[in-house]
């Protein structure tokens, strides 16, 4: 620690803040669902997530040393600065995607950034371009496609499976299911999500000479990525929580624990093989495959495909204002400076258009007619058992109607 320039300080807290900015982003990918059909209160569900989401950061390395030696090229000349840039770009761009409630990819965002700072600063040879189409590109295409295939299945699965049962047992069953499979998303993504900024800090400190190239992220690594995202995610991040839960397709209790059970078996299948995916392209592939998956289900692909533009727009996108960071930031100290002020200023911005109409976890949690639907289930699968008593006969002997009409009127 004592060999941390003031630069090399900087990236790592900016790091921290890609982190928590991620955090608050991806929220949706683990709670919607669980959110929109009630199965937990929008603050309980952020609180849990964020739990495990910084449980999760402790279980794996793999994702990490994609990020600080798979992708980047470690003896290319990489500077700190360079790393510097490529964070504000991905800064940049999750914080105008979560403004437009559009669930894109931090992870590309992360990574369109890296690769655009290094090709405008040591050009082809500092990135790993192999490692770039079969480690990034080629999960970015399969991995939502997988997810929602399975979801769609596992949909049809499970309501021919309740075909017959009550209703209001298999409703109380998926929303526990729900529960338990939002807990697992929350892990899974903690164990991807949580490592990519701790391959960035680790690739700082590797390009500063603080620890030796192909490292291990150091223990208080592993820790401060953690909390940054856990912290993002207890603040939920209610737009986009508000456009998965509600706005891609309806969700219901069956529909949501196949969907999150889908999305978890796959994202901890590319972490434990160092595939650093994007969590929100699989959970969004999941919650569509869901709705495809019930009878009657509906997709809203208008929202579906603004979802894909983003996902196409944003390792460009980052990358482009990266790359513009980079050229700044590489005039000196006071271009690097520079780029703070401007990552600032532009964050600011952003953070102050969301309050002109800000949306809350009430927003995001469902409707009074969607959160009485279980009670109503309830009540009709008991009286199908039990017929309501009927209403006892009057008594032989009444008070007289005048007597109490004054003691009711003096009442009201």
């Amino acid at each position: 620690m004592e060999h941390i320039t003031l630069l090399i300080g900087i990236v790592i807290v900016t790091a921290l803040v890609f982190d928590f900015t991620n955090g608050f982003h991806d929220t949706a990918n683990a709670m919607a669902t669980t959110i929109s059909t009630g199965a937990l209160r929008p603050k309980v569900a952020v609180a849990m997530s964020a739990v495990l989401n910084l449980v999760g950061a402790f279980l794996s390395v793999e994702v990490a040393k994609t990020i600080s030696g798979g992708i980047i090229d470690e003896s290319a000349g990489i500077r700190p600065e360079v790393i510097f840039a490529g964070l504000v770009g991905a800064i940049v761009w999750n914080l105008l995607t979560w403004l437009a409630g559009l669930p894109s990819s931090s992870s590309h965002a992360l990574f369109g950034g890296l690769i655009g700072a290094t090709l405008v600063s040591v050009g082809t040879h500092g990135v790993h371009g192999e490692a770039v189409v079969m480690k990034v590109l080629i999960p970015a295409v399969a991995a939502p496609i997988v997810a929602g295939v399975a979801a769609t299945l596992a949909t049809r699965l499970t309501y021919r499976l309740a075909r017959g049962r009550d209703e209001a047992d298999t409703a109380r069953g998926y929303r526990a299911g729900q529960i338990a499979s939002a807990a697992l998303v929350s892990l899974a993504h903690g164990t991807n999500d949580a490592q990519k900024t701790m391959g960035v800090i680790t690739l700082a400190l590797v390009t500063g000479g603080v620890v030796a190239p192909h490292s291990d992220p150091p223990l208080w690594v592993v820790v401060s990525a953690g909390l940054a995202i856990a912290l993002g995610t207890y603040l939920g991040g209610w737009r986009i929580i508000q456009t998965l839960g509600k706005g891609l397709t309806d969700i219901r209790p069956a529909q949501g624990f196949a969907a999150q059970t889908g999305a978890a078996t796959v994202i901890l299948a590319s972490s434990h093989i160092g595939f650093a995916l994007s969590t929100t392209q699989v959970c969004s592939g999941s919650i569509m495959g869901a709705g495809l998956g019930r009878k009657g289900g509906v997709v809203r692909w208008s929202t579906a495909g603004r979802m894909v533009i983003a996902w196409c727009l944003t390792l460009p996108a980052a990358g482009l204002v990266a790359g513009g960071a980079a050229l700044l930031a590489e005039q000196g100290d006071w271009g690097v400076a520079a780029v703070a002020v401007l990552g600032i200023t532009v964050s600011g911005a952003i953070w102050l258009a969301s309050r002109r109409k800000p949306v809350t976890g009430d927003d995001a949690a469902p409707s009074s007619a969607v959160a009485e639907e279980p009670a109503g289930v309830v009540t009709q699968a008991l009286q199908a058992v039990a017929p309501p008593p009927a209403t006892p006969a009057a008594p032989s002997v009444t008070t007289p109607e005048p007597a109490v009409a004054p003691a009711v009127a003096a009442t009201s």
